[in-house]
């Protein structure tokens, strides 16, 4: 992978936008939708065996979840009929279950009416919005806005506002293997998987995929977002559908499920962030959430059911990690993910940024201030784990050329295997997982926290996590010579490790060792009114915020660096 950022202009791979997926979609969304409900209830009839009871059962623990959602748990963004549609799912149950003389058979179709009518429900409010028009504008307004923060922050004098010497490619870099990616979505259909940190990572992957001349991408976005008026604005014209994690029930998941196999058998390029919600840790995400993942293994071997054997027909995940000097929510998600680890042993107290009026102000500060992020687009891969090359051929680990059909055979034809394909989403996962690790970019502010951290913690080593953390922080002082013995020393086994393939590094990494100490020192957390980590004027390196400490320095987590302490 190359070690310097080139900034590339990349001309789009399919200029008229009536060859893209989505607006092709988007044409089709009153059928599409009507497809996703009845695919839905064929799935949740035959998981439930067609038999009348289970289905019964399903569907009574749908209302109890849902009428509890609406009573306790309520969103701006919730239609205004909540109440009365449930309310009218409940009497058609009590109906049928009053009425004793039913068959069996009348009993599942009049049980099958109701489910109509939730899927069909579900699948409207999941469905994107897409306007092509609303794209346009929104990609130009990001583009505009973002770059005249830039030239105001970095020009000098009064013309800085109107000048173009500094783009939104110098500050958000992106890297990796973008020939291939572009190359691939000419040829199949992309499946993109980005790491998850910031309620931004949307927008800015959103941007990164139109940067490199890519047509939208469909994705599933939290329906919380749409609370926020400026990110319901942006998802809405990015082509997101709507996920609601509040919705545990089977009927909302296999809808959900449905949607996005069907939308990618339809050929639209997808994204969803593995890791299900933001990572709580700062850590890389270990483990993922295989529910949308499997979505692509089923679209593939859909595929192969139609015949459709050809590079057309086949589906390359692509994995993306995010990386930031600062995450704006980290005080919120540390005490979030300290209180559901140490449970009682751990108080937090809420303090969620939620409003436009905040992301607009923190959109302000992060573009007028010199931090960077970075986008890093990995190998593709087939939904099985396999690299492929730039004709999407599925290679074995001696690069041989393999036929990802024959996984999908059993008694000489494709077939489903529901067992079979959880195994091959569990494989898909771990693949992931390790490729996220590989292509994640070490930051100065990754290595300064972690270093940071570590020593904290060697220096008390009787002490868990949670008594670690309430460390007072005016007790606590490193001297600056110790501290940068300790990250060049992590930093030597950071290049070796990169030797290995195993990691990388971002550009400003390659400075003197005091000046990588300054950068992370300057950027780490710059916005938090508690700085996790700054050198104080006695020279001494200093926290005002250990739980912060740890979420910036478990970037670096999975790696085995802790042993060099």
């Amino acid at each position: 992978m190359e070690e310097k950022y080139i900034k590339h202009r990349y001309d789009p791979i399919l200029p008229s936008k009536d060859e893209w997926p989505v607006v092709k979609l988007a044409r089709e969304r009153k059928e599409f939708i009507k497809k996703v409900s009845d695919k839905s209830q064929e799935r949740i009839l035959n998981l439930t065996n067609h038999n009348p009871d289970i289905l019964k059962e399903e569907l009574e623990t749908t209302l109890y979840r849902e009428k509890l959602r609406v009573k306790q748990n309520p969103w701006v963004v919730d239609p205004d009929d909540e109440s009365s549609f449930w309310n009218k799912v409940k009497e058609s149950l009590l109906h049928v279950n009053s009425e004793s003389k039913l068959s069996k058979a009348d009993r599942l179709k009049e049980y099958q009416e109701v489910l109509q009518r939730i899927t069909s429900r579900y699948s409207e409010e999941i469905a994107s919005n897409f306007k092509h028009h609303h794209y346009k504008f929104t990609r130009s307004v990001v583009s505009f806005g973002f770059s005249r923060l830039l030239n105001a922050a970095r020009v000098k004098g009064f013309r800085s506002i109107f000048s173009n010497q500094y783009s939104l490619q110098d500050k958000i870099q992106i890297t990796g293997e973008t020939d291939q990616l572009r190359d691939l979505a000419t040829k199949g259909t992309v499946v993109m998987v980005p790491t998850h940190f910031s309620n931004l990572d949307s927008i800015l992957i959103g941007w990164t995929i139109s940067v490199l001349g890519l047509p939208p991408f469909i994705y599933g976005a939290g329906l919380n977002l749409f609370n926020i008026s400026i990110f319901a604005y942006f998802m809405d014209a990015l082509g997101a559908y709507k996920v609601d994690r509040r919705k545990k029930n089977l009927m909302y998941l296999e809808t959900l499920k449905t949607y996005s196999k069907e939308a990618i058998q339809f050929g639209c390029h997808s994204l969803f962030f593995p890791g299900g919600t933001r990572s709580r840790s700062g850590m890389i995400e270990s483990k993922l959430k295989l529910g949308l993942l499997s979505t692509a293994i089923e679209a593939q071997r859909a595929n192969y059911q139609k015949g459709i054997k050809d590079v057309s027909g086949k589906v390359f995940i692509v994995p993306v990690t995010i990386n930031y000097h600062f995450v704006l929510e980290a005080p919120s998600l540390i005490r979030d993910y300290l209180s559901i680890t140490g449970q009682e042993r751990y108080y937090k107290e809420n303090d969620e940024f939620s409003t436009s009026y905040k992301i607009s102000k923190f959109l302000v500060k992060f573009f007028t201030k010199g931090s960077d992020i970075s986008v890093s687009v990995g190998k593709a891969m087939d939904v099985l784990g396999n690299y492929v090359d730039e004709n999407g051929n599925s290679l074995d680990k001696k690069d041989r050329i393999i036929e990802t059909e024959d996984y999908f055979i059993s008694n000489g034809a494709v077939s489903v295997d529901s067992q079979r394909e959880e195994e091959y989403s569990n494989l898909l996962g771990k693949r992931i997982v390790e490729e996220f690790h590989k292509i994640n970019r070490v930051f100065s502010s990754h290595l300064v926290a972690f270093t940071a951290f570590e020593m904290i913690k060697s220096m008390n080593q009787k002490l868990d996590l949670f008594d670690l953390i309430r460390l007072p922080e005016e007790d606590i002082f490193l001297p600056y010579d110790e501290f940068k013995a300790s990250c060049q020393m992590v930093y030597d086994r950071i290049l070796e490790l990169k030797k290995e393939c195993q990691i990388n590094i971002a550009p400003h990494m390659k400075r003197s060792m005091d000046e990588i100490i300054a950068h992370g020192l300057s950027n780490v957390g710059m916005y938090h009114a508690k700085r996790p980590l700054i050198r104080n004027k006695d020279g001494y390196i200093v926290t005002e915020d250990m739980s912060l400490l740890y979420f910036y320095h478990n970037r670096l987590h999975g790696y085995g660096l802790e042993k060099l302490f």
